[in-house]
């Protein structure tokens, strides 16, 4: 399968119609950003089944600071509408196998009960101390 260009358009509704996504943040002037491109693109050949996106954090700067995009690449993985890894740097074929092996496997039960558990610890930090 082909990679899809992410826009401030099309964003959220290729997120929500997929429940495995990995989103690859670069930049044509981007010396790692065109290595990691192949490896990328060869990933989405030996992986139909999901999704592998793009965003040009040039024509997209909206969408890229959305995310905080600090350096590219950064590759991004979002299962069920939650962002299960992120990390800048262009990674290896096998790593990036790795990877995506690795957000196969997540229990996203799990996933959401601990970020629901996080959310609840953060608001609860700002309530009075216990003593």
């Amino acid at each position: 399968m082909s990679t899809v260009e992410l826009t401030k358009e099309n964003f959220d509704q290729v997120v929500t119609d997929n429940d495995f996504l990995l989103i690859d943040f670069w930049a044509s002037w981007c010396g790692p950003c065109r290595q990691f491109a192949p490896v990328y693109d060869s990933a989405s050949e030996r992986h139909p089944d999901l999704v592998f996106a793009k965003v040009d954090t040039e024509a997209q700067q909206e969408l890229a600071a959305a995310f905080d995009i600090q350096s590219i690449p950064t590759l991004m993985i979002v299962r069920d509408n939650v962002a299960v890894f992120a990390q800048p740097g262009a990674l290896p074929e096998a790593a990036l196998e790795d990877v995506i092996g690795q957000a196969r496997e997540l229990d996203m039960d799990e996933v959401r009960k601990s970020v629901e558990e996080q959310k609840q610890a953060a608001a609860g930090q700002g309530g009075a101390e216990q003593a």
